[in-house]
């Protein structure tokens, strides 16, 4: 689809405010270099900025004999937003500020079993209460929730979550109606979310062609191309683990058969060593896997066994992957990855070149997520900052009449 004029100027709004978290404080002139813009369309898109509250001048530096050049930075002091990470066991709330910094957090446990609408509502109206008491009068800018498993961004409905058997619940009304913040609020699914998170604070920032692979319960592939998010039609794109790479392989949870997810998933992973090793599997998903990482590490042969059946498995997806969408990036995240990482990966990396074409394999970055905090609140966080400065093209059409 052909890009409006408007598609390019909030493209270049986020390059512009990406830099500026990242490198605040600086200039329009250094920014122009680093986006590749011209100085006029930065100073532009700054001064809209500026209007709407984002950014702040906080000083001037000597330009080497001109005029002394303006300081910019986010506006620290502004507006916050946040960000909503809903699990199966779990609520989590961020708040963050226009730097992108961590102002307050609170995390909500829910039992297995409050798994309807309105129990995780309840939970994060609950977090939402703590939070407002501590904000005080600071504007909220948006609220982005994060949902497990499908998710139509435009109407805000949770089109299918499979552990909750959630079909086309509208929650986005539902969670507006019981918070009646008065402040839009952003739906999507935690593939797409970390994927955000990457572009605004992670690896991916500055990056062209970004793939990051979300290795959990189940696998999927986020994409961004120019720094966008890519999502397709039905903002179904990067299923990844629903590509089929054995036709005649095991029942995936999708209900076909052989998809990548069948191999590599959590479950599917914990199966291939409780095959070799009866003993496996004892205890929660996670202590399951803590285990396998512990037992791989002290050398015992089923799991060692475990990680290279795996890893083999996992080199034809990517392969896949890569041959199809040729990345420059390729970031590994999802709880999996922090357990398992440190066997899998290398193991991994050893096999790709038997299964990816040369060009594309050499064109891509390997990276593991390096980042500590919550990725997918991140990502919601700053699908709330987007949002907002939506308002740009209301802003820069009036600021220039």
């Amino acid at each position: 689809m052909k890009s409006t004029s408007r598609d390019i100027r909030l493209r270049n709004c986020f390059a512009v405010l990406r830099h500026l978290i990242a490198d605040a404080p600086t200039s329009r002139q250094i920014l122009a270099r680093e986006t590749d813009l011209s100085v006029a369309t930065v100073s532009n898109l700054v001064t809209d900025l500026i209007e709407l509250g984002v950014v702040v001048e906080v000083g001037r530096e000597d330009s080497g004999g001109g005029r002394p050049r303006a300081l910019l930075a986010p506006n620290a002091g502004g507006g916050v937003m946040i960000g909503v990470d809903v699990a199966e066991t779990y609520v989590y709330l961020e708040v963050y500020d226009l730097t992108l910094a961590v102002v307050d957090r609170v995390e909500e446990r829910m039992e297995p079993s409050e798994n309807a609408p309105e129990q995780v509502i309840g939970h994060i109206a609950s977090a939402m209460d703590q939070i407002r008491a501590r904000l005080g009068d600071r504007a909220i800018l948006g609220l982005g929730v994060s949902l497990p498993g499908q998710v139509d961004v435009t109407w805000g409905v949770s089109g299918f979550a499979p552990n909750w058997n959630w079909h086309d619940v509208p929650f986005r009304k539902l969670l507006a109606d019981r918070l009646q913040l008065g402040v839009p609020i952003y739906l999507d699914n935690p593939l797409k979310t970390i994927t955000v998170g990457e572009l605004w604070f992670g690896e991916g920032r500055g990056v062209d062609r970004l793939a990051v692979l979300i290795l959990g319960t189940g696998v999927g592939a986020g994409l961004a191309f120019g720094g966008q998010l890519y999502r397709g039609a039905t903002n179904s794109a990067g299923e990844w683990g629903h590509t089929t790479i054995n036709p005649g392989g095991p029942q995936c949870r999708c209900g076909a058969k052989g998809c990548i997810e069948a191999y590599v998933g959590a479950p599917a992973i914990l199966w291939h060593w409780g095959q070799l090793d009866g003993r496996a599997g004892a205890g929660s998903q996670t202590e399951a896997m803590a285990a396998l990482a512990t037992a791989w590490e002290a050398g015992d042969a089923t799991a060692v066994r475990t990680v290279e059946t795996v890893a083999e498995y996992l080199a034809a997806g990517v392969a896949n992957l890569l041959n199809l969408f040729n990345p420059d990036l390729v970031v590994f995240d999802g709880w999996v990855t922090s357990v398992l990482g440190d066997a899998l990966i290398p193991e991994f990396e050893r096999r790709l070149a038997d299964h990816a074409m040369e060009a594309p394999l050499k064109a891509a970055r390997l990276k593991r997520n390096g980042q500590d905090r919550n990725m997918v609140a991140l990502g919601a966080a700053a699908l709330a900052l987007e949002g907002h400065l939506n308002r740009l093209n209301t802003v820069g059409s009036r600021s220039r009449r």
